[in-house]
């Protein structure tokens, strides 16, 4: 048993210590580093660094900022996520019809945004929303409507960056959804048709059922990227307007790498983390429900 028990430990060994190296000992620095007040001038000299606790998670809780950006991020995750896993999932179940042609292809360009560079895209986003010179408003002129100030308008502005990212993203979703459908028994389907269902009645007790380990893992997935939301605002926005596309990311940067407040910004990275653990904690329990009650 020793014997067995220590050649586990020989294959496991290298991956665990690169997760310890790469993953583990960062995660406890970091929370370290968020007990101090580590700033540029710990940063010169050692010496100047002091121990504070939770001073700097009281601080954090206590700046309108944080409490902005987080609703900022919650209304991205809320609104965002859903509408992702929709799309996919609609995309995934056309890609799946035995009407459809040229899959292959398909696929290809519907998951060709997941693969582009982030900042290159959003670069040119930020030009096809331009309120004079882009394309969207030059379109909406001709519809009789409009300009519309995508990305200058605090009302526009996080639902544009919303519909940029679930565009970037869904491919990826749609990708695991295409799988997942595919290893879905036809039989179920010729049974379904036999008793007399419907394609939607099909879809709801068919297809739904066997694609809820799938969902789950997709929500999970999907929600964890989206509370990550950084890069999108920071080339697009730049936070604004009004501080309305500020993120709980785009805070952690700014306080850490404009301000050097690090102490605080790795405050800020642990709050979205605990924030992060509760609500996939959440969905987790979601699904087992689900399970239980399926299998009830």
């Amino acid at each position: 048993m020793k014997k067995r028990s220590l050649v586990a430990w020989v294959f496991v060994g290298p991956a665990v210590s690169v997760i310890g190296l790469f993953f583990l000992l960062p995660v406890l620095a970091g929370l370290a580093l968020s007990m101090t007040d580590f700033d540029l001038y710990a940063l010169a000299d050692l010496r100047n660094l002091r121990f504070a606790g939770l001073d700097n998670y009281a601080h954090v809780l206590a700046l309108p900022l944080f409490w902005k950006a987080l609703g900022n991020t919650l209304y991205f995750v809320v609104v965002g996520v859903p509408l992702s896993i929709v799309l996919s999932l609609a995309m995934a179940v056309l890609l799946q019809s035995p009407l459809a042609r040229f899959k292959p292809f398909y696929r290809t360009a519907l998951f060709a945004p997941v693969v582009t560079t982030l900042v290159a895209v959003a670069v040119i986003w930020r030009y096809l929303l331009h309120v004079r010179y882009g394309l969207v408003n030059e379109g909406l002129g001709k519809l009789g409507m409009g300009p519309f100030d995508w990305l200058g308008d605090p009302d526009w502005a996080m639902p544009s960056i919303i519909l940029f990212a679930v565009w970037k993203g869904f491919g990826a979703n749609m990708i695991i959804f295409v799988a997942a459908l595919q290893a879905i028994p036809p039989e179920l389907y010729e049974a379904a048709r036999l008793d007399g269902a419907t394609r939607w009645q099909q879809f709801r007790h068919v297809t739904l059922p066997m694609l809820r380990p799938t969902l789950l893992l997709v929500s999970v997935l999907t929600m964890a990227g989206y509370f990550q939301l950084f890069a999108e605002p920071y080339v697009m926005t730049q936070g604004g307007p009004l501080q309305s596309t500020v993120s709980v990311l785009y805070l952690m940067y700014e306080e850490g790498f404009r301000w050097w407040n690090l102490g605080t910004a790795s405050a800020v990275a642990f709050l979205l983390f605990v924030l992060m653990i509760g609500v996939t904690q959440g969905l987790l329990r979601l699904g087992r429900r689900g399970e239980e009650a399926a299998a009830g």
